[in-house]
């Protein structure tokens, strides 16, 4: 029996499929997201249907998670992002007690109690500043494709300073710097220190470990030790970190159909 989660996130799409009764992944996908999320969702999952050699029918319940999940017309039910997270994350790394997760286009930040469940969270959905939209400007910026950010991330050596916290006006102070000569670079890392500490202000410094850092931003090289060096706790990166939500939303599917057997 399969179960399938659906992550609409702001920047990307995500599908994971576990098999029910083993609760263990067995597919799993990321697409661009575009206008039409019912669309997107049918095409990935048909997708990785076709890989598996298995059919829609195969499939035993679909939840959806994600500021799109409303729109996936597919799906038998929806979830908050906060609760799948924590279920994906307690089924990869068991003991974690602090989530951070950095998307496109917001931040979180969720503690769990000792058996996983959601202790409390906080959210920053309102301002760039701490989310991979950060990222995304200062590539443009820099006149250097995002997934190239690494490159530069790795030549560092003298982090610059970012002191404004806002994105608006972070744009107008990295573009003074590049002027006065400082590294790319040193810029970029620069920037995930500032993103770092975004978080950090986010945390009022209670934060139970083991820490885990999730969502599409923990790919970035550097942001773990950045967030590391901040928050001045070890920081573990997630396994597969962009789909975490995903996985969790497929597991609480699979959970909710152990509850209602056929």
């Amino acid at each position: 029996m399969i179960c399938a989660g659906i992550d609409a996130g702001s920047r990307t799409l995500k599908i994971v499929l576990v098999d029910a009764d083993r609760l263990e992944p067995v597919a799993s996908g990321v697409v661009d997201q575009g206008i039409d999320q019912d669309r997107l969702a049918l095409g990935l999952l048909e997708r990785l249907l076709d890989e598996q050699k298995l059919r829609r029918a195969d499939i035993r319940a679909v939840v959806a998670t994600g500021y799109g999940r409303k729109l996936v017309r597919s799906a038998d039910s929806t979830t908050t992002e906060i609760t799948c997270q924590a279920r994906g994350v307690r089924h990869s790394v068991p003991d974690v007690r602090t989530i951070v997760d950095i998307g496109g286009q917001d931040s979180k930040l969720v503690r769990l109690n000792a058996d996983g469940t959601v202790a409390d969270f906080v959210m920053n959905d309102r301002c760039a500043a701490g989310t991979g939209r950060f990222l995304e400007m200062l590539a443009a910026q820099l006149g250097t494709p995002f997934r190239e950010l690494e490159t530069l991330v790795a030549r560092s050596r003298t982090p610059a300073v970012i002191s404004s916290m806002c994105v608006v006006f972070a744009e107008s102070e990295i573009v003074g710097l590049l002027a006065t000569g400082v590294l790319p670079e040193d810029i970029v890392t620069g920037v995930q220190t500032a993103i770092a500490t975004r978080i950090a202000a986010m945390t009022g410094r209670k934060m139970a470990e083991p820490v885990l850092f999730t969502g599409g931003v923990a790919l970035v090289p550097g942001m773990g030790d950045a967030l590391q060096s901040v928050l001045e706790k070890p920081v573990l990166i997630a396994p597969q970190p962009q789909l975490t939500c995903a996985l969790g939303a497929a597991l609480l599917a699979a959970d909710r159909c152990a509850e209602r057997p056929i």
